[in-house]
């Protein structure tokens, strides 16, 4: 009878083991952040001229030089931007890379207050949290006016994941407060702590004749993070399919309509907004997929400083 239960027990353990490594985790590329590109940008003079570097997620490389920066090989975007405004040429850097272990890299998104001098005397301080997602930056950046509308937002993407998965690390200050700063006017400390951020929207999307992208809510997941912690290997981001707005958890993860729609390119190469007309049916396959990262969850120049995020092997569980 001890042998016979001995027997059970193997095969039982057999079979869950199989069914552990059955499993398939599709890891997004470059989404270890092992490789990255380094950009070094001149700055106008009448703010300094300095030169500054920005850091990009894809296959190692120095680019040197005021040039427009596209993601070729890599689908990771950032918040890392070279701007051109009314002629002056400034650079904003948030994300970087940082060393894990040996030589394993990690994503490091940080809120953090930009200083800059202008004319050599007038400072201005800018609140920016970094951000990484899946599309891509359209540089130069010319104005401050939507910035939804200088991102292409998404990818081509066909499959239905159970859920994102992700090692991830916070850094929370200790405070209760966030600051507000635009630049222009004085700082102005606010009530409660800011959150980092992740979250991912599986959309079916079409373009009309006159190439408006229109969209249905395919898939959602969304995790916000309150509070400092250690590494978390391996977690896995459920992905709920269908509507789910009766889910006060999934509240801030509504559709994205004509005054907060995220932006994406048409078939004529124009920007333009993708209009979220719906949940779509629960077993409904995708086209796209959006995938946002952030050290901030709030409204632009208002954030925690030293709220950070650490993310590293970024992928989908099928």
């Amino acid at each position: 009878m001890k042998t016979k239960s001995t027997i059970i027990l193997a095969l039982s353990l057999a079979l869950s083991t199989q069914c552990a490594t059955a499993q398939h985790i599709e890891h997004i590329k470059f989404g270890d952040f092992n490789q990255w590109i380094t950009r070094t940008i001149k700055e106008s003079a009448v703010i300094g001229g300095d030169k500054r570097t920005l850091y990009e997620i894809g296959p190692s490389a120095t680019l040197s030089g005021n040039k427009a920066y596209h993601n070729g090989l890599s689908p990771w975007g950032t918040s890392n931007v070279y701007a051109k405004v009314s002629g002056v040429t400034k650079t904003s850097n948030a994300v970087y890379p940082a060393i894990r272990s040996g030589a394993n890299k990690c994503a490091k998104l940080c809120t953090q207050m930009e200083h800059v001098k202008v004319l050599g005397i007038i400072n201005m301080s800018v609140m920016v949290t970094g951000s990484i997602f899946l599309g891509e930056m359209i540089e130069p950046i010319s104005s401050t006016k939507n910035p939804y509308s200088k991102m292409d937002m998404g990818m081509p993407y066909a499959k239905r994941p159970k859920s994102l998965v992700f090692d991830y690390k916070v850094d929370m200050p200790n405070v209760n407060t966030r600051t507000k700063a635009t630049g222009f006017g004085s700082q102005k400390t606010l009530p409660g702590r800011d959150e980092a951020a992740v979250f991912v929207f599986l959309q079916r999307r079409w373009e009309d004749a006159k190439g408006n992208i229109h969209a249905k809510r395919v898939g959602t997941g969304g995790r916000t993070f309150n509070k400092g912690s250690n590494w978390v290997n391996g977690f896995k981001l459920p992905i709920v399919y269908g509507d789910c707005s009766s889910n006060p958890a999934y509240k801030w993860l509504g559709l994205r309509g004509k005054s907060n729609a995220y932006y994406a390119r048409n078939s004529k190469g124009k920007m333009v907004p993708v209009i979220e007309e719906g949940w779509d049916n629960a077993n409904a396959t995708p086209t796209h997929v959006i995938l946002m990262m952030s050290s901030g969850n709030g409204e632009p120049y208002v954030g925690t400083e030293g709220l950070t995020l650490y993310v590293d092997n970024v992928g989908f569980e099928l």
